[in-house]
């Protein structure tokens, strides 16, 4: 029976069975992340709280900074010198989130012959149509790779950056499920490991998506007014959330997400205190995340003061990275992202 640090915030695990064998032994995992930006609350605190769930559990957990494929997909303009800044940026978020585990450069792959061999062993078992959809990893449509026929290598590397490196285990949020898939699919034909693949639930950006698809409406760093970034100073995460949407529901509420996957089962499991005005009733505090949103959805609690009890929680949490940064003012001046 896999434990509930194991299983909280992952929407698929594909397969229960297989994950529970390999962490028998001494298993090796791994998310990759480009090195193209800020990183904000799905990255900081979805994947690397599960980054160190998988860790506590026993993996070999490694952070694979991608920067060639950064580079393919026109991250900072193709300039890697900036792109392995931004690399050495997340490493250093992470750390002052408590995110301790192994990094591997996407460069340390590309240098290794019998690595472009797997890269074309696999793209010789896919499809054209199969690598086209893939592409969706990487946050582009099909017809892009018309224009630029880099695009459609992307998906090749990232399953044989899988093999590459004998991982038993695949993190990533659901937009990662197709390479994920396709690995597992092409393992069996290339007789190589088969990874378990391990999908986070995905964040919704602040402006909400209603019907829309929620991995299109993911938290993005690339959509203004969508995320808020691990190292955002307190008075643009209050902004931030005060701007959010927030229906009177659960169901697509960006903010209600925040305190569910992010401040319940990480930081504050047994109490979330919503400070309000003796004149409304003084503050409330919730034992668990279900009685929050049932004063929520029933009106008892009212959307500001949700927005305002969320906002005081991340600024807590999110204070080593802010306090990263401002020891670290250089990088975000030389990525172009301040002054």
């Amino acid at each position: 029976m896999l434990s509930y640090e194991l299983t909280r915030n992952v929407q698929e695990i594909i397969t229960p069975e297989e994950l529970e064998a390999v962490l028998k032994g001494n298993p090796r995992g791994y998310v990759g992340l480009e090195p193209s930006g800020r990183v904000h609350l799905g990255t900081g605190l979805i994947i690397g709280n599960k980054v160190k769930d998988l860790m506590n559990a026993g993996v070999d957990m490694i952070v694979f900074l991608a920067d060639w494929h950064a580079y393919i997909n026109d991250k900072f303009n193709g300039d890697m010198k900036k792109i392995r800044l931004c690399g050495e940026y997340i490493k250093g978020v992470f750390g002052a989130l408590g995110i301790q585990p192994r990094y591997i450069w996407a460069d340390e792959l590309v240098s290794r012959k019998v690595y472009w061999e797997k890269v074309i062993k696999v793209a010789k078992k896919t499809s054209l149509k199969r690598a086209k959809r893939a592409m969706s990893i990487m946050g582009r449509k099909e017809d892009e790779a018309e224009l630029d026929s880099s695009k459609i290598i992307y998906p090749f590397m990232q399953v044989s950056d899988i093999f590459e490196m004998e991982l038993d285990i695949a993190l990533g949020g659901m937009d990662q499920r197709h390479a994920h898939m396709l690995a597992r699919d092409v393992a069996e034909k290339l007789n190589l490991k088969k990874p378990v693949a391990l999908h986070t639930v995905i964040l919704a950006g602040l402006k909400g998506f209603g019907r829309m698809d929620p991995i299109e409406a993911k938290m993005s760093k690339s959509k203004e007014g969508s995320a808020i970034f691990v190292d955002d100073a307190p008075d643009a995460i209050k902004r931030k959330l005060k701007k959010a949407y927030c229906p009177p529901s659960a169901e697509g509420n960006p903010v209600l997400q925040i305190a569910k996957h992010i401040i319940f089962p990480y930081y504050s499991r047994d109490k979330f205190v919503v400070p309000r005005d003796e004149k409304w009733g003084g503050d409330m505090v919730f034992k668990s995340y279900e009685e929050l949103e049932n004063a929520y959805v029933s009106g008892e609690l009212h959307p500001m003061d949700l927005k305002n009890a969320v906002a005081m929680h991340l600024i807590d949490i999110l204070k080593p990275a802010r306090e990263f940064m401002e020891k670290n003012d250089d990088i975000p001046r030389a990525l172009g992202w301040r002054g």
